[in-house]
């Protein structure tokens, strides 16, 4: 099946496993995957490393603004990266996640990393996905679909994935910050995590990923006719 060259934006909470749908719909379809949550945990990463980041969370705003500008934030083959240093694990773990949501709130911030995606964004056939992709980033997303499931299966999802690399995760902890996230997200003031009214909502507590794709084609060929 072939799907025009458009963007599609994938939005939801924490651990829906919206990155690996896209990137299935980017293998499959031949789209350019971009993870914009991976551009904000970079500048957490970075935030944390250069002691912008108190014990107490407090971000030192000013010195992170003047940082900024001068960051070398780009995705590369392996993910993102910092310049020449690959960062994909570095952003994964509970501490990155941990101040993520407050690092993302601020507005200088977003406008960084909005930047980024338009320039990728501008070369069309690519799928996003984030928190504000369909709703803020890309508004005329030609498919905009929106992500959930129960907080409960998200928990596990996560605690899952941190296993798996090596990490020693504790579970109270692991829900305690997805649910914090959930909410800084939600009421944030710039950009705040929220459905588009145009998008189209994936449940998928119950779904497994094979599932998830067959969903994702028969959108694609109601929205674009397309037929087999």
């Amino acid at each position: 099946m072939q799907i025009p060259d458009i963007i599609i934006a994938i939005d939801g909470y924490s651990s829906t496993g919206k990155s690996t749908l896209a990137k299935l719909i980017a293998k499959e379809y031949s789209f350019l995957f971009l993870d914009s949550g991976a551009l904000y945990r970079g500048v957490t990463l970075f935030a944390l490393e250069n002691g912008m980041i108190a014990e107490d969370g407090t971000i030192d705003e000013e010195r992170l603004k003047a940082a900024l500008p001068e960051l070398d934030l780009e995705f590369g083959k392996e993910g993102a990266y910092i310049g020449d240093r690959c960062i994909e694990k570095d952003i994964r773990t509970l501490e990155v996640s941990s101040h993520v949501s407050p690092i993302s709130a601020i507005p200088f911030v977003r406008n960084f990393v909005d930047d980024r995606l338009h320039a990728f964004g501008a070369r069309k056939r690519v799928v996003m996905d984030g928190r504000d992709i369909g709703s803020t980033v890309f508004p005329d997303a030609e498919i905009k679909i929106f992500m959930t499931a129960t907080p409960e299966v998200r928990a596990q999802r996560r605690f899952d994935e941190m296993k798996a690399k090596g990490q020693d995760p504790v579970m109270e902890d692991v829900m305690k910050n997805l649910l914090e996230r959930d909410y800084i997200d939600s009421h944030r003031e710039t950009s705040p995590l929220t459905r588009a009214a145009d998008a189209f909502v994936l449940d998928n507590s119950d779904m497994n990923l094979h599932e998830e794709t067959v969903w994702f084609k028969g959108l694609a060929m109601g929205k674009f006719g397309i037929l087999e």
